[in-house]
Formats: C-alpha cells, sequence, structure tokens
C-alpha cells in the first residue's frame, strides 16, 4: 500500500499552507486580496476541476459497483444533513456554518482522488470519481445555504442554478454520459486551471492564519469536528456496509473517502461569506494535522475488506 504517497500529499498540503502564511506575515500578499483568490478559485479554477474530472467511461461491468458507491455517497450526504439539524446546536452560531458544511463536504475531491489511486489503484480513483458526484450535488448546493442564510425554496434553487461549480457538473455529467470528447487543447486548459485550484485554496488557508492565527485550533468545536469527521462518519459508513454485503473494495474506498479530512473549500465559502474564516481555517488545519495519524489507520484496518 502507498502509504509514502499519502504522508507526501499532507506534507504537500502543510507546505502551500505554510507559503500563504508566509506570504501574508511578510505583507507580500494583502489581507484584502483573499476575496479576490477566494472568487478566483470558486468562478474559475473549482469548475475547471470539476468539469476535467468527469473522464470515466461508463461499462456494464462496473455497473453494480458506480450504484453501489453512488448511493453510498447519497446516502453519508443525506444522514450528514440530518446530523447537522442537532450535533452543532450547541456551538457557537459564527462557527457553525463551517462546522455543517465540513460534515457533509470532506477533501475527498484533493486527497481522496490521491489516497483511492495510490492505495487502491485506477478502480479506486474511478470510484472515488463516482463517489464525489452526489457529495458535490449537495455541497455546491444545499451546503452552500449554511453560509449564505438562504432558506426559501426561491433562494435555494437561485444559489443552486447560479452557481458555477452546479453548472460545472451539469457540464461534466452530459459530457460524461454522453461520451462528448473536448477538442484537446479545451481539455488542456481546463485541466491546468483546475489543478490551481487545490494549491490555491491552501495559500487563501495560509493567509487567512498569517492575518488573524490559530486561536481556535485546539477549541472545543474544532476538536469535536475532528472526531466526528475523521472516526464517526467513516464508523458509520464501515458497519453497515459490511453488515449488507457491499463489494468490499467498494466499502473500502468509501470509508477512506468518508474519512478525509475537512474540505478546503470551507474556507473559501467563509471567506467569501464573512462567516468566521479564522475559524474554518483552523478547522482544515487540526482535522488534516490528525488525519496524518487516522488515515494510515483506516487504510490498514480496511485491508481485510480490499
Amino acid at each position: 500500500m502507498a502509504l509514502n504517497g499519502l504522508f507526501s500529499l499532507q506534507f504537500l498540503m502543510f507546505a502551500e499552507i505554510a507559503v500563504g502564511y508566509v506570504l501574508c506575515r511578510t505583507g507580500v500578499l494583502k489581507p484584502n486580496e483573499r476575496s479576490v483568490l477566494s472568487r478566483l478559485i470558486m468562478n474559475v479554477l473549482l469548475p475547471c476541476s470539476i468539469i476535467s474530472s468527469f473522464k470515466m467511461e461508463m461499462s456494464t461491468e462496473l455497473a453494480k459497483q458506480f450504484g453501489q458507491i453512488f448511493v453510498i455517497s447519497f446516502l453519508i450526504e443525506i444522514v450528514g444533513i440530518f446530523m447537522n439539524l442537532f450535533i452543532w446546536k450547541r456551538d457557537p452560531a459564527d462557527q457553525r456554518p463551517s462546522l455543517q458544511y465540513g460534515t457533509i463536504c470532506s477533501n475527498a475531491g484533493f486527497m481522496g482522488n490521491a489516497v483511492s489511486e495510490g492505495v487502491y489503484g485506477a478502480m479506486g480513483l474511478i470510484l472515488t470519481q463516482v463517489f464525489l458526484v452526489p457529495s458535490r450535488i449537495i455541497a455546491f448546493s444545499f451546503g452552500t445555504t449554511y453560509f449564505s442564510g438562504a432558506k426559501s425554496p426561491k433562494e435555494v434553487i437561485h444559489i443552486i442554478f447560479t452557481n458555477p461549480c452546479i453548472i460545472a457538473i451539469i457540464l461534466g455529467l452530459t459530457k460524461m454520459l454522453l461520451g462528448i470528447d473536448l477538442p484537446a487543447p479545451v481539455t488542456d486548459l481546463l485541466t491546468n486551471l483546475g489543478r490551481c485550484a487545490s494549491p490555491l485554496a491552501m495559500i487563501l488557508i495560509g493567509m487567512i492564519l498569517g492575518q488573524c492565527g490559530f486561536g481556535h485550533l485546539l477549541s472545543r468545536s474544532n476538536l469535536k469536528f475532528a472526531f466526528v469527521r475523521l472516526l464517526l462518519i467513516p464508523i458509520m459508513v464501515l458497519i453497515p456496509c459490511v453488515l449488507l454485503g457491499i463489494d468490499p473494495l467498494v466499502t473500502s474506498v468509501a470509508v477512506i473517502l468518508a474519512a478525509m479530512p475537512a474540505g478546503t473549500t470551507i474556507t473559501v465559502f467563509a471567506d467569501r461569506y464573512h462567516a468566521n474564516a479564522e475559524f474554518s481555517a483552523n478547522v482544515v488545519v487540526l482535522s488534516t494535522l490528525i488525519s496524518i495519524a487516522i488515515l494510515p489507520l483506516w487504510v490498514y484496518a480496511l485491508a481485510a475488506f480490499a
């Protein structure tokens, strides 16, 4: 199992955060430039990353595994939304949006891709792409309401159909299902821009930490979130999968993706909607730090199933 690749990826993430921290502390990047960076990530780079990720080819042989992991991912999102109704009620109101969004949105899109491919090979990567479809749809539609405060159906629908990431998901799904091949220059452009999303999101986190510090790193809410994100949710995925006899590889990939730390988009949204970006940056940092120890344990524990 390619655990060296996992550790390298985790080191890379913290190195990128450190770059943003140093650039902010030395004045190379100014605090007021954060909004430009967050808009660039949300409106251009993430949509490019999403469209370019829909590269899999559907086949009858893989239909069962695809169906299983799609349903698992969808149910994880539904259970996460239900948990959000009560699990964070006693936490500070300005921290709640980040905690709620982090419950339904992990770092499966960036770290998950690399980990699943490194541990489970090409099939792990393909299953990850299927897993991400319902996750992305809910995170970039309903999930944004945690930050925007939209409550009425009209407001929610407006957010869904004007969100560049949702538009990118629709375009990506259409391209995949219809077997549309984009011209090579367009594909290369989308891929290259998409690859910038995660590093720049990490630099944004570093900028926020450089400006605001690590005041919330070991707060009760942050530690509680790390437990929920890295242990409780994957356990809630593993037990039903084993009891129902779900395909071992599907089970392993689903649990690993469910055990990913907080997604960097939490901080991007928090910064965009002025929802305590300092706390959200600390959420990402702590859950990623703890995942250095937890993820390898999950990989070893799941070896019995794959």
